[in-house]
């Protein structure tokens, strides 16, 4: 793509970006294509989130899943919160073992523990799994979970597509997270023993809607299997962040999984920027290419303010969104510290819908939290 490319810099502006801010002043970056294209930094008076009152569909919204406490015993049941045509985002809590098989046709399943442990069986193998880690299905995968402990879990449905791994360009294919820690399911004496002549249900949903196919026997009865395409399992703690004690990178850098109309991202714990020129909180930004929903999965999220694990926060495009007044004053504060929080973002290149079932769930003066 052929961007216009005129490099300019106009009255009282920093050298580099998000260092060294004139007096004063507060950065907003406007860029396009989320933080891949071309951008530029503002620097104003006021704080761009120093709003007074937002109304319309703009405004910034939060959500406690935690409210979500009705068990389901079939994912596709779970409670739909937010889609548009390339993504469903739902929330499961899973509290007894599955009694049949499901099998995704719309797309590549993602599914991250967020509470809870237990094993999965699918048409590769058997898996065990535990909070904390990502369990990536490709669409057409059959499978059900055996619950150890009451599961809490994000399922992230990417719709007519499928998820690959961030091209990680200078710093080689190792960074981030090494491809050799995505452990893959396995043909065990667990799977082998599970296989019956049973009758078993397989619920399958295609363009949303559920078919019912019946077997008089495990579906699940593989007994080898070779090839490049299989479901990967990664936990958040084999995730080791990009850094840099003189610069805050984009969120960009902390990519896992992407899709071709969103991205799935994890904060991990990280060192603060220590140089004392250099922001140590996300900034300003007006990111008009992309919704950004974030789950809290752990600790306090230091740029945002009553906010807990088990909530979630949607940021829509159109509308500049940045850290808390809070964050801002204790930033130097936090020099040569940690971050302690892990969570889960997905940025959408197209507008989310808000369903019923998370408005019945949101925070609604999360907008005033900025005063």
């Amino acid at each position: 793509m052929n961007w216009i490319h005129i490099p300019k810099t106009e009255g009282h502006a920093s050298r580099q970006a998000h260092a060294d801010l004139p007096a004063g002043t507060f950065e907003r970056e406007l860029g396009k294509e989320g933080f891949y294209g071309p951008a530029t930094q503002m620097y104003h008076r006021h704080p761009p989130t120093g709003w007074k009152s937002v109304e319309g569909p703009l405004r910034p919204r939060a959500f406690d899943a935690k409210k979500l406490r009705s068990p389901v015993d079939c994912p596709w049941y779970a409670s739909l919160l937010f889609n548009n045509a390339h993504v469903q985002i739902r929330f499961m809590t899973l509290q007894n073992s599955m009694d049949h098989l499901v099998r995704n046709a719309d797309g590549d399943e993602l599914i991250f523990i967020h509470q809870g442990s237990g094993d999965l069986f699918c048409d590769y193998g058997h898996l065990n799994f535990r909070e904390g880690d990502y369990l990536m299905l490709p669409r057409g995968t059959q499978w059900r979970m055996d619950v150890t402990e009451p599961i809490q879990a994000l399922m992230i449905e990417a719709t007519n597509d499928s998820y690959r791994l961030p091209d990680k360009g200078l710093v080689s294919q190792q960074a981030i997270f090494d491809p050799a820690v995505l452990d893959t399911p396995i043909i065990d004496d667990a799977f082998i023993n599970q296989q019956d002549n049973a009758e078993w249900r397989v619920i399958v949903k295609r363009r949303q809607q559920l078919s019912t196919i019946t077997y008089p026997f495990n579906p699940l009865d593989a007994v080898g299997w070779h090839g490049t395409l299989m479901p990967v399992r990664l936990n958040w703690l084999d995730i080791r962040p990009l850094m840099s004690h003189r610069y805050h990178v984009p969120p960009s850098a902390h990519s896992t999984f992407v899709a071709s109309r969103f991205v799935v991202c994890t904060f991990v714990p990280r060192p603060f920027e220590s140089d004392p020129h250099v922001l140590n909180v996300p900034f300003f930004h007006s990111n008009d290419d992309y919704d950004e929903l974030i789950f809290y999965h752990y600790g306090q999220f230091f740029s945002r303010d009553h906010i807990y694990p088990g909530m979630m926060t949607l940021h829509p495009s159109g509308i500049p969104h940045g850290p808390h007044p809070k964050a801002l004053k204790n930033a130097d504060s936090k020099r040569n510290g940690m971050t302690d929080e892990v969570a889960v973002m997905i940025d959408t290149r197209d507008a989310l819908t808000i369903s019923e079932q998370a408005t019945a769930i949101e925070w609604p003066e999360y907008v005033d939290s900025w005063k």
